[in-house]
């Protein structure tokens, strides 16, 4: 096992990526080079860069990849938004969507935080 398997952010972030992917098959096959694509890179890049960030040794770098996770998460949030304009999904997917997305971005900035505050 590694590290970052262990970590609470990181399981979420798989677990978004898991409900996106599975939100994203009732999407228009015509959509599937465009916002699935970009939807789905965008939800995995959230898990990928917490873990790349566990490998590094210095705190800068980690802090990095933390930041780039959470982009990422931002990210989802702007597509998920146009999904539902376009009609791909309804008001409560969204919703769910959103509230999963902030509370994986709360969890990252409070590891972000203890991280800071715990030195050597």
């Amino acid at each position: 096992m590694f590290a970052y398997e262990s970590l609470d952010i990181w399981k979420l972030a798989v677990a978004y990526a898991k409900s996106i992917y599975r939100i994203t098959r009732q999407f228009p096959k015509s959509e599937y080079y465009g916002l699935v694509n970009q939807l789905r890179r965008a939800a995995v890049s959230i898990s990928a860069n917490i873990a790349e960030g566990s490998g590094s040794t210095s705190l800068k770098d980690k802090l990095n990849f933390l930041d780039i996770a959470i982009k990422s998460a931002l990210e989802t949030t702007s597509e998920i938004q146009i999904a539902f304009e376009l009609k791909f999904i309804d008001r409560t997917t969204r919703d769910e969507l959103y509230e999963e997305a902030e509370k994986i971005i709360r969890k990252i900035r409070a590891f972000k935080k203890f991280l800071k505050n715990d030195k050597p």
